[in-house]
């Protein structure tokens, strides 16, 4: 009995290594749905306790349509967005071990004060700052501040710049200044976030924002950057959760039209 014993125990320590390493290496699903705890939620909600255990994390995050580092980056942009800085800090902590990078949170946070505005980035900033020092993630791990930047498709530029300027240079010249340098020549040309990625924030945070109207643009240039109709369609399912039901439908009707004009839909 004893040697079975001392067997079965040598037999777990060898094991507990490849367990852990098998852990760490796996893209994970929130533990839980919120920083707070389960007996804080069921205190106030318990239905809304329920809805989180068994919807949010027991069906939601297991759904493939999407992966779980693009689950985190669309998550990290809503909460960002709508600046809910206690599920924020959660939700960067999952984010990290789903396997999105320190200098990609960076480079969300920096992309989204041009498309959620300075103080919710600013208020980004202040959770994120002590999640990378508890980490040990040093400024050398983060995006770098003037970076050479990524070749530019000067065609799509030029169109882009046309439209603005013609539509609006009229009415308010700096915003088509500012639109073309920092926002697309310097913003968006940074290698920080792979252009897909980026589209992926700038989608996410405009839905959370109800911004359908900004919705098509950068819906067909997310597409253009490699985002499938699947994953666009499962990107406001996902939003339904973290930014509401009333933004997910003004959401998913500009899908449907754009996915329509492309012909990737009845």
């Amino acid at each position: 009995m004893k040697a079975f014993i001392a067997v079965a125990a040598m037999s777990l320590m060898l094991g507990a290594p490849a367990l852990a390493e098998e852990k760490r290496g796996e893209k994970m699903a929130p533990r839980s749905p919120s920083v707070l705890s389960a007996e804080d939620i069921q205190s106030v909600a318990p239905a809304l306790a329920r809805f989180g255990s068994e919807v949010l994390i027991g069906d939601l995050w297991q759904r493939t349509e999407l992966s779980r580092r693009d689950r985190s980056i669309v998550t990290v942009a809503i909460l960002i967005a709508r600046n809910q800085p206690a599920e924020l800090k959660h939700n960067v902590e999952v984010a990290l071990d789903n396997d999105v990078t320190a200098a990609e949170i960076s480079e969300i946070v920096t992309h989204l004060a041009f498309y959620s505005g300075w103080p919710n980035a600013m208020a980004a900033v202040a959770v994120t700052k002590d999640i990378f020092v508890a980490r040990g993630i040093g400024r050398e791990q983060l995006a770098a501040a003037s970076p050479e930047l990524l070749p530019l498709n000067q065609a799509v530029e030029n169109q882009r710049s046309t439209t603005v300027e013609q539509n609006f240079g009229a009415i308010s010249p700096g915003l088509v200044k500012f639109t073309t340098q920092p926002l697309f020549l310097d913003l968006w040309q940074r290698p920080g976030l792979k252009p897909r990625d980026r589209s992926l924030v700038t989608v996410s945070a405009l839905i959370a924002a109800g911004q359908s109207a900004q919705i098509g643009y950068h819906l067909n240039r997310a597409m253009d950057n490699g985002l499938t109709a699947q994953e666009a369609g499962e990107i406001v399912a996902h939003a339904a959760f973290y930014a509401g039901w009333p933004n997910a439908f003004s959401a998913v009707a500009v899908v449907s039209e754009v996915l329509r004009a492309r012909g990737l839909a009845g």
